[in-house]
């Protein structure tokens, strides 16, 4: 921006400005530019119950679009679940004809209670300004209260678009108030819900490992009904077919929801088509199935078999997190249109026709989809499985992708590249070291478990164990933020908690049968981000502790054997509170400033995007001579770090925006305190009309001047500092903790990204400043 280009600036401005200094509260906005503020404490309140106004909702047309898309991203993986759910259930056969009836009726509540009540109906409504999953709703718990662990709020969060919640006028404030409370002065309840968000997330991330296995074998396995291959050529097929999935991942899925939609639109087609025929062809009498008494007669019948059984039929569910996970990429009215007009109908009756077949049928349990297909449909269907197959896959991938993404943000995940793979959607990343590390756990698997029943076993757990952390979160959601009335909360606990407890509990009894695998993925994510975790919050909180004031930063820069050069240095740090205890190590070492220095604090915000225009908070480190500047980025859990325009570059141009207003602000309420201390009409409105000319005149040529210092400095070269803190346990550390610092934590940081390689900061003008931390 140059310097005419900040006449512009200000002459934009000065109608808002003039209606800012003529409000009673104009004092308030210019605290926004004065320096003791949040920029140096961590706010201690702030009210989040305004809400900014909801925007008006896309158009019908809109929302059919999605729908129609979102039935090729959401839907694979609950989608092809038919393809194994019966013989996960009936693993020993079936031994009376009326249990079909009873699983038929297992099956149908189960959809109907689990992926279209709870969170179709219900789920979908706690999204975090469009974005769901396990991540959405800690932060929506972070943004309500106070139970994140890290001090980094400011009071200037609260001004961001969207970060306010939009809470109901109810007069259950006080049981909302007293829960709120518990949580913001309990230590052990923070670290509880960040552990269950990482269980979530670990979990999340293991059904990315078993859905690709699971549903490719289930689909190649059908080769086997027409050609004489054997088990361990479906098991090699697959793994040729996983191999190839995770190769093509680096292309990115731009046009993934309009390509493969049609396929998933045919696979409902067929699998519900092919349902209705054979219900109409075998038994019409399995309709009775709607009746839960045969739920009941199920498990008397069969008692403790009965009860193990309902892992294979909670795998009728699978993929349902995937309805709230991804509805960041659609609405959440298009999601309901598309499950309640498509899938659920043809699931219903896929799981109907397959009961018929099995009626007349019990000895094909082991292969009850391909075994029920008309033979004149065997091919079609098979290529149309295997599609349907890597298109489930491919959802759940992409989903870990996002998920890793959002743990990032919450300094939960050690720094991985993440590479953008579509200019239109901004959802769709891609990270190679998790996709390769992906592709080798699930060739292990299938290579390993060979059989879709002991992956089944594996599988269930991770699907139930991420249901029942979500209805968890909710409940304190429900109490909380919308303020629910109790008995419905109640209800809710007791009707849906008590379901996926149960299978939660039958899921469980299989650990020594493949059940332990998706616990061993958590256990080993868990770790990590532990370690990550905990020593990025006792470093944050060590650099809080030994912050430098302005005082000193005043007195570092005046001190006579200092020189300044020419040049604009931008130094990164984590501390949003201060100035890091790095700063001075490096003027110890370095007796020289750049003529404009700005300290960056990349912040990650409890919400999903902040808009560029609300991005960057800055404030000037006095006195004004200095050209110090300190300035916190905001980014949400799903913004792009690495936009096209450089980094650097946007922030020089919001600097001078903020110089501009930061003087022109001030000196209009100047000239209010002065206008309402003396008063006069006449000739002497005149000479006041005069005055505040020069005034302005003289306003916009300090403007002027202090932008064209920072376009100078920035001619003469941006150099980016960045601060590489070395960490160790203190001496007297315990064995744990120097276990946790000295090889955990430094071996992860070792062996992963730099911070100049994830913000891509150009190579020839990178200084690293390094110090070591005794934590």
């Amino acid at each position: 921006m140059s310097s005419k280009e900040a006449v512009v600036v200000v002459e934009n401005n000065e109608a808002e400005i003039e209606q800012v200094c003529d409000h009673p509260r104009a004092h308030t906005q210019l605290a926004r530019f004065q320096r003791n503020d949040s920029l140096d404490m961590e706010s201690r309140s702030f009210s989040t119950l305004r809400a900014h106004p909801s925007p008006k909702g896309p158009a019908m047309s809109v929302i059919m679009q999605l729908a129609f898309q979102s039935i090729g991203i959401v839907y694979g993986d609950i989608g092809t679940s038919p393809l194994y759910v019966y013989a996960s259930t009936f693993t020993d056969g079936i031994k009376h004809k009326d249990d079909i009836l009873g699983v038929l009726s297992l099956i149908f509540y189960t959809i109907t209670l689990i992926p279209l009540v709870k969170y179709v109906l219900i789920v979908l409504r706690a999204n975090d300004n469009g974005d769901g999953g396990t991540f959405a709703l800690y932060s929506l718990l972070c943004r309500y209260a106070k139970v994140g662990l890290i001090p980094n709020q400011q009071l200037e969060d609260a001004e961001v678009s969207h970060y306010q919640l939009e809470l109901p006028k109810s007069n259950r404030v006080k049981r909302a108030s007293r829960l709120k409370s518990k949580l913001e002065n309990s230590q052990f309840a923070k670290l509880f819900l960040l552990f269950a968000t990482m269980l979530g997330t670990s979990m999340v991330i293991g059904d990315g490992v078993l859905t690709p296995c699971i549903s490719v074998l289930s689909a190649v396995g059908g080769i086997k009904q027409e050609t004489s291959i054997t088990d361990d050529g479906v098991v090699w097929i697959s793994v040729a077919i996983l191999v190839c999935l995770f190769m093509v991942q680096r292309f990115g899925t731009d046009k993934v929801g309009y390509s493969f939609a049609p396929i998933i639109c045919i696979w409902f087609a067929f699998i519900g088509g092919i349902g209705a025929y054979n219900f109409i062809k075998y038994d019409t009498s399995v309709i009775k199935a709607i009746n839960p008494k045969y739920i009941i007669d199920y498990f008397r019948r069969n008692k403790k078999d009965a009860w193990i059984s309902l892992g294979g039929v909670v795998l009728a569910i699978t993929g349902t997190e995937a309805l709230f996970a991804d509805v960041g990429h659609f609405t959440v009215r298009s999601i309901q249109i598309s499950m309640c007009s498509v899938t659920y109908p043809a699931l219903i009756l896929a799981y109907t026709g397959q009961a018929s077949f099995l009626r007349e049928n019990t000895d094909l349990v082991s292969d009850t989809f391909y075994k029920s297909l008309p033979h004149n449909l065997y091919w079609p269907m098979f290529v149309v499985a295997v599609a349907a197959a890597i298109i489930a896959s491919q959802a759940m991938i992409s989903g870990t992708f996002s998920i890793i993404q959002q743990s990032l943000s919450l300094g939960c995940f050690p720094r991985v590249k993440i590479v953008h793979t579509s200019g239109k959607y901004e959802g769709q990343v891609y990270i190679p070291e998790i996709n390769y590390i992906l592709m080798l756990a699930c060739v292990a698997v299938t290579a390993g478990f060979k059989s879709t029943t002991k992956i089944g076993n594996a599988y269930g757990i991770a699907v139930v164990f991420v249901m029942t952390l979500t209805s968890a979160f909710l409940t304190l959601i429900m109490i909380m933020i919308w303020k629910t009335n109790i008995l419905l909360v109640i209800a809710y606990v007791v009707i849906i908690g008590s379901v996926e407890l149960i299978y939660l509990s039958s899921v469980l009894y299989k650990f020594d049968q493949g059940g332990y695998l998706p616990l061993a993925f958590a256990a080993v994510l868990m770790t990590i981000m532990y370690v990550w975790n905990d020593v990025y919050r006792r470093k944050y909180y060590y650099e809080l502790e030994n912050k430098i004031s302005p005082e000193r930063v005043k007195e570092i820069a005046v001190n006579v054997e200092f020189c300044r050069i020419p040049g604009m240095a931008m130094f990164y740090s984590e501390l949003v509170q201060g100035i890091p205890p790095i700063f001075k190590h490096y003027m110890e070492n370095v007796p020289a400033l750049h003529s404009v220095l700005v300290f960056v604090s990349i912040k990650s915000l409890p919400i999903s995007k902040v808009p560029l225009e609300e991005r960057f908070l800055f404030r000037r480190v006095e006195p004004k001579e200095l050209n110090v500047f300190r300035c916190v980025a905001r980014y949400g859990y799903t913004d792009v770090r690495n936009e096209q325009e450089p980094f650097e570059k946007v922030l020089a141009e919001k600097l001078k925006e903020f110089i501009a207003n930061e003087i022109w602000v001030s000196q209009k309420l100047l000239q209010n305190a002065e206008t309402a201390g003396g008063g006069g009409d006449g000739d002497g409105d005149d000479i006041d009309g005069v005055q505040q000319a020069c005034d302005e005149e003289r306003t916009l040529e300090g403007v002027e001047r202090e932008i064209e210092v920072v376009e100078k400095a920035e001619r003469d070269g941006i150099v980016h500092l960045i601060g590489e803190s070395e960490v160790v346990a203190g001496k007297g550390s315990g064995i744990g903790k120097r276990i946790l610092i000295d090889y955990g934590y430094n071996f992860l940081k070792r062996n992963l990204r730099q911070t100049d390689k994830v913000f891509d900061i150009p190579h020839k003008r990178l200084v690293k400043v390094g110090m070591t931390y005794e934590l």
